[in-house]
Parts: C-alpha cells; structure tokens; sequence
C-alpha cells in the first residue's frame, strides 16, 4: 500500500473490516482500497457514520460500504464526474453521488476507476474554501 497520510486508527479499522468480512467481499475491498491508493498516493482514510471505510482528499471521495449481495462504493461528487466508460452502475438517480455496486465474481474496469479517483480529487482540490 502507498505511504500516503494516514490515520492509523482509520486503517487498522478497515483492515480488521477485510480480515472480518473473510470471503469476496473482503477480497474486492481490498483490491478496491489498494487501487484507490494506488491512484493518489496522498488519499486519507478514515471511519465514519459507525463503520464505514472513507477515502479523502481535499474532501471525500468516495465510500466503501459492505453489503450481503455488493461492495458499494460510493462517490460523494459523482453526478460531476465525467464517466465516459459507465463504471457508476448504482444511484443514478440523484444529482450529487453515484456509487458503483460490485457483485460476488464482477470485476471492476481497473483504468476506468483509477480515471474517477483522480477525477474525484481534482474536483476536490478545485474546490474554492469558504469563507
């Protein structure tokens, strides 16, 4: 994994996340988190709303929610990003996040994804602070 900004606390909850998920679902986090690390070294993690996994910089970019029948991940901007190859397959519908819902056996577009994440901090780091 990157050597990125980390909270350790925030990374030693998502690796007992993995570790306790134990099947698929573990597996794609994981494979999820380490791209995302991979697409910006300088991502932050964090844990919020009582047990979800946060990846940021300059703002969220997206969350990694564990479900049953889906690994959500779910980009708090992504009505704003461009998604040329249709990678958002999930929430649609509002005009702030899109999220993207990974089944048991699916596999992800790998430079599809990586594209949105550094999207996603740009949009981020384009953002003007408020007063």
């Amino acid at each position: 994994m990157a050597n990125g900004p980390r909270d350790d606390t925030a990374s030693r909850q998502i690796d007992q996340r993995i570790k306790d998920l134990a099947d698929w679902r573990g597996e794609t986090l994981a494979h999820i988190r380490a791209l995302i690390h991979a697409a910006d070294p300088e991502v932050t993690e964090t844990w919020k709303w009582r047990g979800v996994p946060v990846w940021e910089h300059a703002g969220i970019i997206c969350t990694g929610e564990t479900y049953k029948a889906v690994v959500k991940l779910t980009f708090a901007k992504g009505a704003a990003l461009d998604d040329p190859a249709g990678v958002f397959n999930a929430s649609l519908e509002g005009n702030t996040r899109r999220a993207i819902d990974i089944r048991e056996g699916e596999a992800i577009d790998e430079t599809a994804f990586t594209a949105l994440i550094r999207a996603a901090v740009a949009l981020n780091a384009a953002r003007k602070p408020r007063r």
